[in-house]
Order: C-alpha cells, then structure tokens, then sequence
C-alpha cells in the first residue's frame, strides 16, 4: 500500500491535508453494516462527479508501482464485469509526488492510444513479475515499443497537453476524496472507502445502494 507523503510546505498551507475537520462528523454511523470512520469515510464536502444523471460513479485510485493495487487488480476487474448498469466506473493513478507523474502519464497515454484494455495489467505484471523500473520517460517507451506500439505516436500522446490535463485532473480528485492510500475508492462523490481487500468491493456495494436510496 502507497501512502500520501506530506511536505512541510502542504502542511503548512493546509493543502490536500487530511483533517478529521473535513471528514462528516456522523461518528459510527452505519451502512449497510459498515461503520462509518473504520471501513469507510463520508466525505464533509463532496467531490466532484462526472457520470450522468442516474448513475453512480465510482473511481479506483491506484498506483502501478503499489503492490497492493496489483494483488488488487483481478478482484476489481471481475467485480467490474459484474456490476449494476447504474455504476460507471472510472481508474484514476495517483500522485503523491512527481516521482508518480511518468506512470500517471504512461496510463493516459495508452487511453489515448485505445490501448488501455490491451495493457493495463501488463504494465503491473512488468513491475511486480518482471521487476522492470519503468520510472522515467526512457524507460516507459522502451518498455511500450517492446509491446509493438509505435514509439513516435506513444511520446506525442505522453507529452499531449490533453495527458497533462487528464493527469492534473487525478490529482485533483485524489485531493477531492482525500485520498490517503492506494488502493482505495471513491464512491458517487459522497463516499471514500479505503483498500480492504476483497471486502472494499463489499462496502462499495453496500454504499451504492444507500446512494441508489436516496
């Protein structure tokens, strides 16, 4: 499990800081049977949503060098198979300091690409089967090349301005649902659920449909 890692200079400020001040003060409240402040948290302003009317947003922060995401990763991806219509769901990597940029930039290229399906676990599988350290620009394309992608197009998407966005706007989420750690969920911009192996899915389900209630 990654975790935040605070500089002196966010502390100081207050940015992305996580403070019990902005956590719901509805200590122990239940749903489903989960305890609010143990298996999940219930964000004291919401987070923004892009889903469509009718639907329940939910976003998976993660991070490729995390090994947890990666052992993570199989229970998510079946869980998505089966989800309601109403759920859309969403990946976000993480950023807890610029040493995560270039594999932020690596997955939204290869969104950019259509080639996210293709090689998302992959890219996990060559960091934690293979031990490969794709950290830097170099590295990723190497890597990327070796999958048959043409290496030109793959660094004109990596260094696109629309990647840049896509990357800042995780940024922002993950400061949005307070993200401590990955991997961890975000639930309908109401809910933040940390990484509890498989029974994070059961307290997302549980959350889901007490959003889906009201």
């Amino acid at each position: 499990m990654q975790r935040r890692q605070f500089s002196a200079s966010l502390l100081a400020s207050g940015a992305g800081a996580v403070s019990g001040a902005l956590w719901s003060p509805l200590a122990q409240a239940q749903v489903g049977g989960f305890k609010e402040g143990n298996e999940y948290q219930r964000l004291g302003r919401p987070a923004p949503v892009d889903a469509p009317n009718g639907q329940v947003e939910v976003i998976e922060f993660f991070a490729y060098t995390c090994v947890h995401c990666f052992n993570f990763e199989p229970i998510f991806s079946a869980w998505i198979q089966k989800k309601p219509a109403h759920v859309t769901v969403r990946r976000m990597p993480v950023a807890f300091s610029e040493a995560f940029v270039p594999l932020q930039r690596l997955f939204y290229a290869l969104e950019a690409m259509g080639q996210l399906d293709a090689l998302h676990e992959k890219v996990f599988k060559a960091i934690h089967v293979e031990r490969q350290r794709l950290t830097t620009a170099e590295t990723i394309t190497a890597w990327v090349g070796k999958q048959g992608l043409d290496t030109a197009k793959f660094t004109e998407n990596y260094n696109a301005f629309s990647v840049a966005g896509k990357a800042r706007r995780a940024a922002q989420m993950q400061e949005a649902y307070l993200v401590e750690a990955t991997p961890s969920l975000g639930i309908g911009g109401r809910f933040y659920v940390p990484g509890q192996g498989p029974k994070t899915l059961q307290v997302a389900d549980a959350l889901i449909a007490d959003l889906r209630k009201g």
